[in-house]
């Protein structure tokens, strides 16, 4: 689903800060990449889009068959313009995308993520989230605020949110229908100009 101060006062504190957030990933899983999905990787997608745990905040229900996941992959993940697989010794172990508005809303697009439960609580979301948004304005020159939804009930999805910089804005009330049920949402967002966005480059 984006940095530098310039006065020279602050760099060393940027830097000190950059050393913290790193060590905010443990060491064994400090090796994150994010790159484009492709068919061979259904095997680790199946590994996690098979779990409920992972499934329980997302819009798609939990996969039961590997020729479901499949067409999920050919059908929308790979014609996505922004969907990146998390991989950790380029294994995928999750999913993070981006995704673009149209028209009068072009200057805004929603993030959204998932990753294996096995892999939570490790920082590996919130890293993967800082180099989403250290690229994605770059390559979006259009693009000034990054957004996300989360569920009320979601507080591990609103911290990883929090750490990697986005500011928590307000709930919006019954906004969305999820499995059949309207749920409260919280919304968060990133904006191109925000300082933060330089710190992650």
């Amino acid at each position: 689903k984006s940095i530098n101060f310039q006065p020279y006062i602050f760099e060393p504190v940027f830097v000190k800060q950059k050393q913290m957030e790193h060590k905010e990933v443990d060491d064994e899983f400090s090796d994150i990449t994010l790159r484009l999905f492709d068919l061979s990787d259904i095997d680790d997608f199946m590994e996690w889009a098979t779990d409920d745990q992972v499934s329980r905040f997302c819009s798609w229900e939990t996969y039961t068959s590997k020729e479901a996941a499949t067409n999920h992959i050919v059908d929308v993940v790979i014609p996505h313009p922004w969907y990146r697989a998390i991989c950790l010794k380029d294994r995928a172990i999750g999913a993070i995308s981006v995704t673009p508005n149209e028209g009068n809303d072009i200057c805004r697009a929603e993030l959204g993520y998932v990753l294996g439960s096995k892999y939570w609580g490790k920082g590996i979301v919130s890293r993967a989230v800082q180099m989403v948004a250290s690229t994605v304005f770059i390559e979006w020159p259009h693009l000034e605020r990054l957004e996300a939804l989360v569920d009320v009930n979601n507080p591990g999805s609103q911290r990883v949110l929090e750490k990697a910089g986005f500011q928590r804005e307000g709930v919006l009330r019954k906004y969305f229908l999820q499995k059949g049920k309207s749920r409260d949402a919280v919304i968060f967002s990133l904006l191109s100009t925000d300082p933060k966005v330089n710190s992650f480059m």
